[in-house]
C-alpha cells in the first residue's frame, strides 16, 4: 500500500519549520531590541562609572594608587572618556590627551545651555548628573555622555563613543542568516537520517502487518531497542501468535463440525437406538402387567392368596416402569441442559450419613456391614446439593444390590489439594475389563439378569454421569481384586 503522507517527510518539515521560525524570531529581536539593550548597557556603564569616582572623592580615596587602577580598568573595559574639574577649573581626572575637548564639551553643557537645545536627545536626568546622547559635528560620531556635579562639588564629564548601532545589527543579521541556512541545511540532513532510524522500524512493522493480514503469521519483528516501537513491536508479535494459535484453534472446531455434521445420520441411529432400547426395556413389565391383569380378569386362581399375589406383580411391574421413567426425564433433562445446577456451599459429611441412616433398614435387611470413617468436624464443599445426594444415592444402591461375599460397604472421605474424594466401595466381583467403558451408557447392564431381578434398569450411571459433567467434576470406578469402588470429586473452595 502506498503511503500518502511519509513520516519522514513531516518530520523534516516540521523540524526545518521550527528552525525556520527560531531563526526569524532572532532575527526579529535583534532589529527591534538590539538597539535598546546596547544603548541601556552603555547607560549602565556610565551610571557605574559615576558611582565608582562619586564615591572616591567623597572619601577621599580619588588621588590614590589603588583607585587610579580601578579607574583604569573600568576605562578600558567600557571604553569611557572621562574628566573631572574641581570648582577652580582645575582638572582632577583625566583619561586620555584630548582633555580640552572634554573640558570644552563639560563648559558647553553648563552654561551654553546644551540641554534645552538638545532635548529630545537626553535620556535620563538625576540629581546630580544628566546622561545624553549627542553627535559630535565634526566627525559626526555619536556618544553617550554623562556629566553633572559630584558630591564634593567637583563637576564632571564621563562619555562613551556610540559605534554604529545600526552596521552592527544589520552585520548580526546577515551573519544570523548565513548561520540560520547552514543550520537548516545540517539540521535538514541529521533530522533526515535520524527520522530514518524512527521510520525503519515502523515499515518494517507495516511490512509484518501486511503479511498477518494475508494470514503469513511467520514474520516477526526482531529490533532490540527499548522504544515505544519495540514495544509495539513485541505487541505485534505476540498478536500475530495468539492469531496463530485462534486461527488453528477455529480451524480444528471447524474440523470437529465437519466431522459432528459427517456423524449427523450415526446420531439419528443413536435415537433410533435409544427408542428400541426403552421399547425393550418397557416390554417385559407391559407384558407382566399384561399377563397378570387378564389372570385377574377371567379368576385364574380365586383364592385371596393368588389375586394379592398377582396385584403385586403388577403394582411392582408398574413402579419399575415409573421409576424408569422419571429417570429417563431426569436423565434428558440434563444432558439437554435444561436443568438448572444450583452451585452452594454444604456439608458432605452429612449428606452422607444422613443417606447411609436412612437406608440402615434396607442394608440390615440384606445382611450389609456399612463403613464409614466418620472425619473429625464438617466437610464443606461447592455442589448442587440435591443432584450430589442423587449421585451419592446411585452409588449407594448399586453397593447394596451388588454387595456378595463379606457383603461390606466401606464410604470414605479422602482429602486432596483442594478437593475431596468420595468412594463407596462395596465387596462381590468385579466388573470385566471389557464392560468398564461402557457402564455410563444408557441402558447398559453388566448382569442383565441380576439387574432385573432387583428392579434396576441401566439409567443411574448415565444419570452421575451427566450430573458430574454438568459441574464440571470428576467422576469414575475402581476394579479391585474383592470388589468395586465408584468414586466422585467435589471442590472444598
Amino acid at each position: 500500500m502506498k503511503m500518502k503522507y511519509s513520516i519522514k517527510k513531516q518530520f523534516a518539515m516540521i523540524f526545518i519549520g521550527l528552525m525556520s521560525a527560531t531563526i526569524l524570531l532572532c532575527w526579529f529581536t535583534n532589529r527591534t531590541f538590539l538597539g535598546r539593550f546596547y544603548m541601556r548597557d552603555k547607560m549602565g556603564a556610565l551610571k557605574n562609572a559615576y558611582t565608582v569616582v562619586n564615591r572616591a572623592f567623597s572619601s577621599g580615596n580619588a588621588m590614590t594608587e589603588q583607585f587610579d587602577i580601578q579607574l583604569q580598568k573600568i576605562i578600558e573595559t567600557d571604553n569611557i572618556s572621562l574628566i573631572v574639574l574641581d570648582a577652580d577649573s582645575r582638572m582632577l581626572i583625566t583619561s586620555r590627551n584630548d582633555q580640552e575637548i572634554l573640558s570644552k564639551r563639560l563648559w558647553e553643557n553648563f552654561f551654553n545651555n546644551f540641554a534645552e537645545e538638545t532635548e529630545d536627545a537626553i535620556l535620563e536626568t538625576g540629581e546630580n548628573y544628566t546622561i545624553q546622547r549627542i553627535t559630535d559635528s565634526r566627525t559626526q560620531t555619536e556618544y553617550i555622555e554623562i556629566w553633572g556635579v559630584f558630591d564634593n562639588g567637583n563637576i564632571f564629564l564621563f562619555r562613551s563613543a556610540l559605534e554604529g548601532i545600526r552596521d552592527s545589527v544589520a552585520i548580526a543579521n546577515l551573519l544570523l542568516a548565513y548561520i540560520g541556512v547552514a543550520a537548516m541545511v545540517i539540521s535538514g540532513i541529521i533530522i533526515v537520517r535520524v527520522s530514518s532510524k524512527v521510520t525503519e522500524p515502523i515499515l518494517e512493522l507495516t511490512e509484518i502487518s501486511e503479511r498477518m493480514a494475508r494470514l503469513d503469521f511467520d514474520a516477526k519483528y526482531c529490533g532490540n531497542s527499548k522504544t515505544e516501537i519495540a514495544l509495539l513491536g513485541n505487541n505485534i508479535n505476540e498478536l500475530s501468535n495468539t492469531l496463530e494459535v485462534t486461527i488453528s484453534e477455529l480451524k480444528t472446531a471447524n474440523n470437529e463440525l465437519q466431522k459432528d455434521i459427517e456423524h449427523k445420520n450415526e446420531i439419528d441411529e443413536m435415537r433410533k437406538e435409544f427408542l428400541a432400547s426403552v421399547s425393550h426395556e418397557l416390554k417385559t413389565p407391559i407384558a407382566l402387567i399384561q399377563g397378570y391383569a387378564e389372570g385377574l380378569k377371567e379368576g385364574i386362581n380365586d383364592d385371596a392368596e393368588s389375586r394379592e399375589f398377582y396385584c403385586d406383580v403388577i403394582i411392582d411391574e408398574a413402579a419399575k416402569m415409573n421409576n424408569m421413567v422419571k429417570k429417563l426425564l431426569t436423565l434428558n433433562q440434563l444432558e439437554f441442559g435444561n436443568d438448572i445446577v444450583s452451585m452452594e456451599r454444604f456439608d458432605i459429611v452429612a449428606l452422607i450419613k444422613n443417606y447411609i441412616q436412612s437406608a440402615e433398614i434396607l442394608t440390615k435387611q440384606k445382611g450389609i456391614q456399612v463403613r464409614f470413617e466418620n472425619p473429625p468436624g464438617a466437610v464443606y464443599v461447592w455442589a448442587d446439593e440435591f443432584k450430589i445426594e442423587e449421585v451419592f444415592g446411585n452409588y449407594f444402591s448399586n453397593a447394596i444390590n451388588y454387595a456378595a461375599g463379606d457383603k461390606i460397604i466401606d464410604v470414605r472421605l479422602i482429602r486432596m489439594d483442594h478437593k475431596v474424594r468420595v468412594s463407596v466401595f462395596n465387596t462381590g466381583e468385579p466388573i470385566p475389563e471389557e464392560s468398564l467403558l461402557y457402564l455410563w451408557e444408557k441402558f447398559y447392564k453388566v448382569d442383565k439378569a441380576r439387574t432385573r431381578e432387583y428392579g434396576g434398569n441401566g439409567i443411574g450411571l448415565s444419570i452421575v454421569r451427566a450430573i458430574m459433567e454438568s459441574m464440571n467434576h470428576d467422576y469414575g470406578v475402581i476394579n479391585y481384586d474383592n470388589g468395586v469402588a465408584f468414586w466422585f470429586e467435589l471442590e472444598t473452595n
